[in-house]
């Protein structure tokens, strides 16, 4: 399981946009990219004149943290898009995706990705009825992913519940509340994704 040990506001901030990794933080005053729009050790009104290779750089790492996955994971999910067919950008964005935290979390019965991971490794999630522990599994068309019996009165998720009402639902999802189960009804296309990347950027720097 991948471990941010930064201070994750200090994250969004270095990206300069809302990556939403504090869970419902994130839609409050308190978010440190409303507090302070610039990045930690710089002053606000210091303009920073970024290279090429800088800008491809921090889109790769934008989407790194985005999804909470480690710089070699990242790295083996872009070689598995360039050996997929299909624009390798938007295939790696396919990907990371549909990893079931991050599934898990767009349903809704998680407040952040990170929480979704947790959930995941202490066996609450179970899909099409198995548990699964792998925060990195890959979720399929037409798989359905419930929290388990004995985990649906978690303070956690009795939470996420109660604030999913702040999340827009993708549509390649299909949720009911009243069971905690969704369905991957199918593959997100790019315009799905709500990833603030630009992942032609990413091939870009891979590509040198």
């Amino acid at each position: 399981m991948a471990r941010l040990k930064d201070a994750v506001c200090k994250l969004c901030r270095r990206e300069k946009e809302k990556l939403f990794l504090k869970g419902l933080r994130c839609f409050t005053d308190k978010c440190g990219v409303t507090k302070k729009p610039y990045a930690p050790g710089q002053k606000a009104k210091m303009r920073l004149v970024e290279s090429e290779y800088s800008t491809q750089l921090r889109e790769k790492q934008k989407a790194k943290r985005y999804y909470g996955v480690l710089e070699s994971q990242f790295l083996n999910y872009y070689k598995k898009a360039k050996r997929k067919q299909g624009i390798t950008g938007e295939v790696l964005l396919q990907l990371l995706e549909t990893r079931l935290d991050n599934v898990f979390y767009l349903m809704g019965f998680a407040t952040s990705r990170a929480q979704s991971r947790q959930l995941i490794c202490h066996g609450h999630i179970q899909v099409n009825g198995k548990k699964v522990d792998i925060p990195s599994y890959q979720v399929k068309e037409g798989q359905e992913i419930l929290v388990a019996e004995k985990s649906k009165e978690l303070p956690y998720i009795v939470e996420a519940k109660e604030s999913a009402g702040s999340l827009s639902i993708p549509e390649w999802l299909e949720i009911d509340f009243k069971n905690l189960k969704g369905k991957v009804i199918r593959i997100p296309e790019r315009a799905d994704i709500k990833a603030p990347v630009n992942e032609q950027m990413i091939v870009e720097l891979y590509s040198k």
